[in-house]
């Protein structure tokens, strides 16, 4: 055998060996962190439709992506933790759900990628400089709240013309922008706003609805917060029992019990946030990915709870819903 013909041999065993030393290297499954201020049966509708997100992109959870999750269950002390555990376990994207686990997860890492969901104002809060260019390692969808604390109040009204005093719960975590817009609506609709400050992470909803009753709240406007969240079904319950309609933020609400909710579909903002998690683990940098805000909006009734409390909704209300629970 020629020294060329030897040569060309090595080569050709260097290169065979180098590609079965490539195939033997275990391939990294991406891994996303998430992390909620509610508990995982809470969130369980919005997971739902964050993994169909992933699934209709090709990511599969245990199969060729890893989802660490981790539930701050109403208690807010704990987000510095669970944001840091998620960093040290080098996660290539973070998922958070509202403002208090977004501010955790961008004091815990600079560098990390973060996909915000139903945040109400990013750019007041300092997680992005414009929603047009984020600027840094945060991105992904606003719920606009205050935007459409107006339009809530007016299908109120709308609904039961004779209202002209409407409680509101409010808790620390409420957008102050939120209320203001609240009540510039309310000053147009003639309506009297009665604000009842809630407690923290275990608020006293009997002692707010007997304010409520007391000061003969006509009805019930629930702003976003990730308090009242925790507490959806407590909350409707005493809603129905008190016999007062209540406007909610989300449509979970109603599914529950409540009476009816205009607002984002957070389901879709779910479904949404998976998009941004896909371009990340392609290579996207946050900041390159414009902060998204919802185009859809939907308002539903639950009739069964109109019956229940004894109060009719006018057709002309019923026409414009997208969803009637019978």
């Amino acid at each position: 055998m020629t020294k060329k013909a030897i040569a060309v041999l090595l080569a050709i065993l260097a290169l065979v060996s180098a590609r079965l030393a490539e195939a033997q290297q275990p391939t990294k499954v991406p891994q996303i962190g998430y992390l909620s201020s509610q508990s995982a049966s809470a969130d369980s509708s919005f997971l739902d439709a964050f993994r169909q997100g992933l699934r209709d992109l090709g990511h599969i959870e245990g199969k060729n992506i890893v989802i660490d999750y981790r539930f701050a269950e109403g208690k807010f002390d704990r987000f510095p933790d669970l944001a840091a555990e998620l960093v040290r376990l080098k996660v290539d994207v973070i998922v958070t759900t509202g403002s208090a686990p977004t501010r955790a997860a961008q004091q815990a890492t600079r560098t990390v990628p973060i996909v915000m969901t139903v945040v109400a104002e990013p750019i007041e809060a300092g997680f992005v400089v414009s929603l047009a260019k984020p600027g840094g390692n945060i991105t992904g969808l606003t719920q606009i709240a205050r935007q459409l604390s107006g339009k809530r109040l007016e299908l109120l009204k709308e609904a039961f013309p004779r209202i002209s005093r409407v409680a509101v719960l409010v808790d620390a975590n409420t957008v102050t922008q939120v209320l203001q817009e609240t009540q510039l609506a309310a000053e147009a609709l003639g309506i009297k706003l009665q604000s009842i400050k809630i407690g923290g992470s275990d608020p006293d909803l009997d002692r707010a609805f007997s304010t409520a009753t007391s000061q003969r709240a006509d009805a019930l406007n629930i702003p976003p917060s990730p308090i009242l969240e925790r507490h959806r079904k407590r909350l409707v319950g005493l809603a129905a029992k008190s016999h007062l309609p209540a406007m909610y933020f989300h449509s979970e609400f109603v599914k529950d019990g409540g009476l009816m909710s205009y607002g984002v579909s957070y389901t879709d903002l779910f479904r949404r946030a998976a998009t941004y998690v896909d371009k990340i683990l392609k290579g996207t940098r946050p900041a390159d990915l414009p902060v998204e805000q919802p185009t859809k909006f939907e308002l539903v009734i639950n009739l069964k709870t109109a019956k229940q409390i004894g109060v009719t909704i006018p057709q002309s209300v019923l026409y414009q819903a997208d969803k009637v629970i019978k």
